[in-house]
């Protein structure tokens, strides 16, 4: 049996972000593991969502979102005892956004600090059927600001190795999540690193962007970053509009992506560009050679440019004809 699906584990959350004018704010659906679910139905690869809402009208509005995309929610927890986060989003002349903290909650933590173990344990035989089938999990960082959480993340991993499903981890380094936390703020930035550091030496591949590389590794070469860490994974360095770097099946390169004057929002784009690149690593098979990687590089590029050119991650995402239009417009522009 082929294996096709993807898991994707994490933070579902509202983004809250500042309107143009900024008088005010405008909500959108987010968070990296649930825009990589979203992203990938688009690009007509299944996806299952883990991860933890509050029993609000934003998580309700999730799994409206969800369902609309067909994203399997066989494992998602919904909790009376916690709210789905709003996470306030600035955004710069730009477009580039960053945090500037989260809305207050009814609660003493959000959904996504209490992501059960004991839930998922209860529903064993399910996941196990779940990961038998997928080629992929995808995860980022977050979740460890919550020992709960953090729990929870780490029996995944030990699921998907015994099923021997390939664990892709985004770094996605959002240091508002540690500082405001009930679990975690008194924690000092050097563990915090530390248990980052560790997490990462799971990976099989490794997503970062140029700055956390920096942080993380003193280094922007993926070959050198690939050699820090005990699972010697594949490495993809993004950096907004410039060049990705990566170190894929043994070969190391630079890649080009497209790029536009009409970026409003860089909200999810990373994501979008991860989801487009799992998306031709299960269409196209692994690359083997330059011209594959950079292929599925550039794909993964449209992916993320696209998701920029309008509001708010999961809404402005790219469906594969899109993508695939796009592509054949670039390709006939070279042509003589």
């Amino acid at each position: 049996m082929k294996k096709k699906k993807v898991i994707c584990i994490g933070e579902a959350v509202i983004d809250r972000i500042r309107n143009k004018s900024n008088q005010g704010f405008t909500d959108f659906l987010g968070g990296a593991p649930a825009n990589v679910a979203c992203a990938l139905r688009k690009l007509k690869i299944d996806s299952t969502f883990i991860g933890s809402l509050g029993s609000d009208d934003y998580g309700k509005k999730f799994i409206t979102q969800f369902n609309k995309l067909e994203v399997n929610l066989d494992f998602l927890q919904l909790n009376n005892d916690s709210s789905t986060r709003v996470v306030n989003v600035d955004r710069d002349q730009f477009g580039d956004r960053f945090f500037s903290g989260f809305e207050k909650s009814p609660h003493s933590c959000f959904a996504d600090e209490v992501l059960s173990k004991e839930f998922l344990e209860k529903e064993i035989l399910n996941l196990e059927k779940s990961f038998l089938e997928s080629q992929y999990l995808v995860t980022g960082t977050i979740l460890l600001s919550s020992p709960i959480s953090a729990e929870t993340i780490f029996f995944l991993l030990e699921q998907a190795k015994k099923f021997k499903v390939k664990i892709i981890i985004d770094l996605n380094w959002r240091e508002v999540f540690w500082d405001h936390s009930s679990f975690s703020s008194e924690i000092s930035k050097a563990v915090r690193f530390k248990l980052i550091k560790n997490f990462l030496n799971h990976a099989n591949v490794l997503k970062l962007a140029k700055e956390e590389a920096t942080l993380f590794f003193e280094d922007e070469n993926p070959f050198l970053i690939s050699q820090q860490l005990s699972n010697s994974p594949d490495v993809i360095i993004t950096d907004g509009k410039n060049p990705v770097s990566w170190y894929i099946n043994g070969l190391q390169g630079i890649t080009k992506p497209p790029t536009s004057q009409k970026i409003v929002d860089t909200t999810g784009a990373g994501d979008a560009f991860l989801a487009g690149l799992i998306s031709k690593l299960i269409s196209s098979g692994y690359p083997s050679n330059k011209l594959e990687i950079e292929g599925c590089i550039k794909y993964a590029g449209v992916c993320g440019l696209l998701t920029c050119l309008g509001e708010g991650a999961i809404e402005q995402q790219p469906y594969y004809e899109t993508v695939n239009k796009f592509l054949g417009s670039l390709i006939s522009k070279c042509l003589p």
